[in-house]
């Protein structure tokens, strides 16, 4: 007979956006088996859960996490479950574990290590990569999505230029094999290398082969100057292949492009007038975090770390570096001029000397100049640092959040870094709770709680998950709306949130009156179609 637990006295907020209402919750083995008003369920051969009117709703998804390599840490990765988030949705960016070529190992690992921590990549294909985490085990829900990154690289390593129709084929190819092995979709990282090398048809040769339902992810070329124009491309590459478009991260990123969120948002309300099935998410703060080498222009990243690490020794290509950053022509994602020296902030390097320190505090410890001080920091680090970069303003993100489609992502960087990460890696989920349900009252607690479980579930494929409905797998939060908080910021950032309660994955307790017990219950997904 399977395990059974009643939840009773609770306030279900079911993730539909229906109003909240008072309700117990029966759980059969990982199944939710009954949602009834309160009294009404027999708590006869079941372990009961006196929740006392804490609010009960499904478990929240990250449609945009990083979290790629949780499963290989020793450690239980605790940063997303402590949050009440029970399923990631990984290979954000471009960037996914597999595929890796022989020919182009080298490449990837390099690109790879300037975001993940070190970690031995013993396989080649999906397959493999999916033998090795499942039988590592999951602590939260894995629905992972291949990278175009990894697999530009495995077919023609970090060089500029269109694939030539041999280098294509053994994309597609690869692509099929992700699909056939798992993956939810494609997503891409047009501001970063190999990426920003490639253009429409490439991108749309790759998404052509998803099936019909499957969608197009895309971190795109640019959030500052490029957004609109960006928003353009993504739409344009949505159509011409006929699949689904998830715009990552939604944001105006520096001063040029403040107050044109609006816009922003009627491009993507435009299309989808016209039949592109287009959304988009968030996270609810006003910094950035990325790789430290995103604030080098495209020319500099040709040809994978070994070319960067010469150019960053060349005289003259780093007088080339000071004219592009200082003339700032709109042609590439330019975070200096958007953020300033004083907003752009070492999170994590390979030694941890500078962690949170900005460049230009860098460079008056030192006495050297900013651009020399972001310089010396990629060379000591041979290119292994990311960045929190301050960029946005809290009326674009308020309008974007507020969109009825927009979804919560938390961009938390690979897990297992340390130094000091951002915050959202900890503290998503409860923010928006917090500041923009209970203090600012932008969204209805119903509101939010879709916006994080049904409406990405939906987009994603997440079967039978983000509902609190019977016969719905029992990934499952409780919470006290009066006191759910983020407590992480940017000087503490690794510190879990209060006010989450108790997490169910798949029916099984794995955080306890707040604390994480220990366990593995997540699984990884597979899609609905």
């Amino acid at each position: 007979m399977s395990p059974r637990t009643l939840l009773r006295d609770a306030l279900v907020v079911d993730g539909t956006g229906a109003p909240a209402r008072a309700g117990d919750v029966l759980v059969e083995g990982d199944r939710i088996a009954a949602v009834e008003p309160p009294g009404l369920l027999s708590g006869d051969g079941a372990a009961v859960r006196e929740l006392g009117g804490a609010v009960l709703c499904p478990g929240f998804v990250d449609v945009h996490s990083h979290a790629d390599n949780a499963p290989l840490l020793a450690e239980d990765d605790q940063s997303k479950i402590t949050q009440g988030v029970t399923t990631e949705v990984v290979g954000n960016c471009g960037f996914s574990l597999a595929p890796i070529s022989a020919a182009h190992r080298d490449d990837l690992q390099g690109l790879m290590s300037r975001i993940f921590p070190a970690m031995v990549a013993d396989w080649s294909t999906f397959p493999e990569l999916f033998a090795t985490l499942d039988g590592a085990g999951y602590v939260t829900n894995y629905a992972p999505l291949v990278g175009h990154h990894s697999l530009r690289v495995a077919a023609m390593g970090m060089a500029d230029g269109a694939p030539d129709a041999d280098q294509l084929a053994a994309m597609r190819h690869a692509t099929e094999q992700a699909l056939e092995a798992g993956a939810f979709g494609l997503s891409t990282g047009l501001i970063y290398p190999p990426g920003l090398f490639a253009r429409d048809a490439e991108i749309q040769a790759l998404a052509e082969v998803m099936p019909a339902d499957r969608p197009y992810v895309t971190h795109m070329r640019g959030e500052g100057r490029m957004l609109l124009d960006s928003i353009s491309e993504a739409i344009r590459i949505a159509e011409g292949s006929g699949r689904p478009l998830q715009v990552s991260h939604l944001k105006a990123a520096g001063r040029a492009v403040w107050g044109r969120m609006g816009e922003a948002l009627a491009l993507l309300d435009a299309a989808r007038d016209r039949g592109v099935d287009v959304t988009h998410d968030v996270y609810p703060y006003l910094a950035g975090s990325t790789m430290l080498t995103a604030t080098l222009p495209p020319w500099f990243q040709e040809g994978g770390n070994p070319s960067v690490l010469r150019r960053l020794e060349e005289p003259a290509s780093l007088e080339r570096l000071r004219r592009d950053i200082e003339a700032d022509d709109g042609d590439w994602e330019n975070h200096v001029t958007a953020c300033g020296w004083g907003g752009i902030v070492v999170a994590s390097t390979r030694s941890h000397t500078h962690d949170g320190k900005s460049i230009q505090q860098i460079a008056e410890e030192t006495g050297a100049d900013p651009l020399d001080a972001l310089v010396d920091v990629l060379r000591a680090e041979e290119l292994e640092a990311s960045m929190i970069i301050f960029s946005m303003r809290e009326e674009d993100l308020v309008e974007a959040l507020a969109h009825p489609l927009t979804m919560v992502g938390s961009d938390g960087l690979p897990p297992g870094g340390g130094g000091r990460p951002h915050p959202r890696m900890w503290g998503t989920f409860p923010r928006v709770l917090a500041r923009y349900v209970r203090e600012t009252g932008l969204l209805s607690l119903e509101e939010a709680v879709r916006k994080m479980t049904s409406l990405p579930a939906r987009r994603f494929g997440l079967a039978d998950r983000g509902e609190v409905r019977a016969g719905a797998v029992a990934d499952l939060v409780v919470l006290d709306p009066a006191t759910v908080q983020d407590e992480a910021d940017y000087a503490d950032p690794v510190r879990p949130a209060s006010g989450v309660l108790d997490v169910l994955v798949g029916g099984t307790v794995v955080v306890d009156r707040g604390s994480y017990v220990g366990t593995r219950a997540g699984r990884r997904l597979a899609p609905s179609s």
